[in-house]
């Protein structure tokens, strides 16, 4: 199983944007479709957005689409999650995770390895 790190998580105005990245290990990244989630305090877990392991096709929650892009890059190991225009309603733990498919999941028992989350706060 893949190992990830994310990181990139921090403060930002309403408005303003924020990168984080999803660093792997221990496996072989391309061969993994990859997702991003996110959880507010005393919510659910849910899904922001994903990407297939060739990296061709993506597919976003209604809640971040024209906002959020997800990218990877298979030689160095890593995903991104490039967050523009950005909300309070985006404040939240945000969470990488890989499964073993050709195709993206929403559900995040689908999901097999999972980053230990990144604290993303937006201020108004």
């Amino acid at each position: 199983q893949v190992q990830l790190v994310d990181s990139g998580g921090g403060l930002v105005q309403a408005g303003g944007s924020l990168r984080l990245s999803c660093a792997a290990s221990g496996g072989t990244f391309s061969s993994y479709t990859m997702g991003w989630f996110r959880q507010a305090p005393g919510k659910e877990r849910l899904f922001v957005g994903g990407i297939t392991w060739s990296g061709d096709s993506t597919y976003y929650a209604d809640s971040v689409k024209g906002r959020f892009t997800i990218a990877r890059d298979n030689g160095q190991k890593t995903m991104y999650l490039q967050m523009n225009s950005m909300k309070p309603e985006d404040t939240a733990v945000y969470y990488c995770a890989a499964r073993r498919s050709i195709r993206i999941a929403t559900i995040p028992s689908d999901y097999g390895s999972w980053g230990q989350g990144t604290q993303v706060t937006v201020s108004s």
